[in-house]
């Protein structure tokens, strides 16, 4: 064994449910079959001759809202955050005047038909990316009422669909575009087993119609509309108008720049200043006893920050973004275009993201408490030398059996990868369990930008929690060497950009 694990820690983690269980990052997302074609036959009945002009017009837009948003004075901001009712008064604090689609961009019909061929599947991407890792870190969290706020053409539903398939049964959206609503039922329109859907434009026509008893949803989402809402002040009075719908899980999600972090790391201060400010009123008042105070307020961060406390780039030149890589599909590499160079098969979906839970955050061991590991040198001379003898003929009969095997080439010309896929495909892999998780203690870092290998050595940077209780945190560079920790090296080689890091308080190296 690379490691020596103690008897207690051994039921728990070996070195290779360690590696599973901090494996969150995904390789290549290939887009369901069933959203390709969806799109496919979605754009093939708007017939419009100008769909790359459109998307390039779109394209533009989005640029013109980031050069606005970029320009805007910001000299309350930190006020803001600290207490957004200090400028507000008391009889305004969960109401503003107009949708966010009136003070952002307004999907027209041009415009929703532009993003459905451009944006739709990468904004898919990162949704799929940031919900399947809130499934694998709450195995028993399966969200039935969802809420959806900018839900667009459905991107976010569609990404729930591939990560809780049987779960939802009722859904709330929040769009104030009737073309993006519009589109969003024609693409799933051939779907089976939909959940009962609800539209409204606003949160204000929600609450309206719908009973003070079932506001509360298990899972509530923002994807990539908070950067469309100039005002800081409008934006802090959604995100506390979405967390008073929030049962359990709030998810934002925005796009991975400066502007798109910066959001969501005023959502994140604001939000667990908000729960901590409650959880102390309500200590010092003796409203309820302990326990039920304990169950009913505070939250916490269920990803992608390993702590609670004040975030350690806040005040870097560094930014917390991550990455997801998926395969193009037919409609982008139609009507996308490329500056001088020929398009490539794949494009990387840069995002920000951030998961709050309601409760406080369990204390679960760290996974690296009371590990022993050996250094490479202490793994040598265990080594036995009958293992490397090797047996020639054994050798040679696999080689012979490999050659026997029948190999047919696929022509690349007759691929269409939107017919020749099947849906048993994605079915089989929403079986899978997952056997290994991340426990939500403060043992488990999170990699921050891609990890450098350099020879023997793994170079990353690490958020990570710095006491028991996860209430402060910290931003490190680390460096893991094959010689002192050849366990933790190949772990450093294999993870990426996303991925999580253990840590223990007890960690010790083997000695002879």
């Amino acid at each position: 064994m690379a490691s020596l694990i103690s008897e207690t820690s051994q039921k728990i983690f070996t070195s290779e449910t360690l590696r599973a269980a901090a494996k969150q990052s995904e390789r290549c997302l290939v887009v369901p079959v069933r959203l390709r074609r969806a799109i496919k036959k979605y754009l093939r009945e708007q017939e419009d001759p100008y769909m790359r002009r459109k998307v390039l017009r779109l394209s533009q837009s989005f640029s013109d809202i980031k050069d606005v948003n970029l320009q805007l004075v910001a000299e309350t901001s930190k006020e803001l955050v600290a207490d957004p009712l200090k400028s507000m008064e008391q009889s305004q604090r969960w109401k503003i005047k107009s949708a966010y689609g009136d003070i952002g961009l307004t999907y027209r019909d041009d415009e929703t038909v532009a993003y459905v061929a451009s944006r739709m599947p990468a904004v898919y991407s990162a949704c799929y990316r940031v919900l399947s890792e809130v499934r694998r870190r709450l195995p028993g969290f399966s969200p039935t009422k969802v809420l959806d706020f900018g839900a667009g053409t459905g991107s976010a539903f569609w990404a729930m669909r591939e990560v809780w398939p049987k779960s939802v049964e009722k859904l709330n959206i929040v769009e104030p575009s009737q073309s993006m609503q519009r589109a969003g039922r024609s693409l799933v329109q051939d779907l089976k087993n939909l959940p009962l859907i609800h539209g409204y434009t606003t949160l204000q026509a929600l609450t309206k119609e719908v009973q003070k008893s079932e506001r509360q949803h298990d899972l509530v989402i923002a994807s990539y509309v908070l950067g469309e809402i100039p005002s800081l002040k409008d934006r802090i009075t959604i995100v506390r108008q979405l967390w008073n719908l929030t049962q359990d899980v709030l998810v934002l999600v925005e796009p991975g720049t400066p502007h798109g972090s910066n959001i969501i790391s005023q959502m994140r201060s604001h939000i667990l200043w908000m729960e901590k400010r409650k959880f102390r009123k309500a200590k010092v008042n003796k409203e309820d006893s302990k326990d039920l105070i304990d169950l009913r307020s505070g939250a916490f961060i269920v990803a992608p920050c390993p702590h609670d406390g004040r975030c350690p780039l806040e005040k870097s030149s560094k930014y917390c973004h991550f990455v997801q890589r998926l395969q193009r599909t037919t409609s982008q590499r139609a009507y996308k275009r490329s500056k001088g160079d020929p398009l490539r098969g794949f494009e990387d979906e840069k995002f920000s993201f951030i998961a709050f839970r309601r409760g406080q955050r369990p204390r679960d061991p760290w996974p690296l408490d009371g590990m022993k590991f050996e250094t490479l040198k202490e793994q040598r001379a265990k080594r036995n030398p009958e293992d490397f003898e090797i047996d020639y003929e054994d050798l040679v009969d696999a080689e012979e059996t490999s050659d026997m095997i029948p190999y047919e080439e696929v022509d690349p010309s007759a691929y269409d990868s939107d017919v020749m896929e099947t849906d048993n495909i994605i079915d089989n892999d929403e079986d899978q369990e997952e056997t290994v998780n991340a426990n939500l203690g403060g043992g488990w870092g999170r990699i921050v930008f891609p990890p450098v290998r350099r020879g023997r050595q793994v170079h990353m940077n690490i958020c990570r929690s710095t006491n028991p209780d996860a209430s402060e945190g910290s931003f490190d560079h680390e460096v893991i060497t094959q010689t002192k920790n050849p366990t933790l090296h190949l772990q450093a080689r294999k993870s990426f950009w996303g991925d999580l890091w253990p840590s223990g308080r007890n960690v010790t190296t083997a000695t002879s």
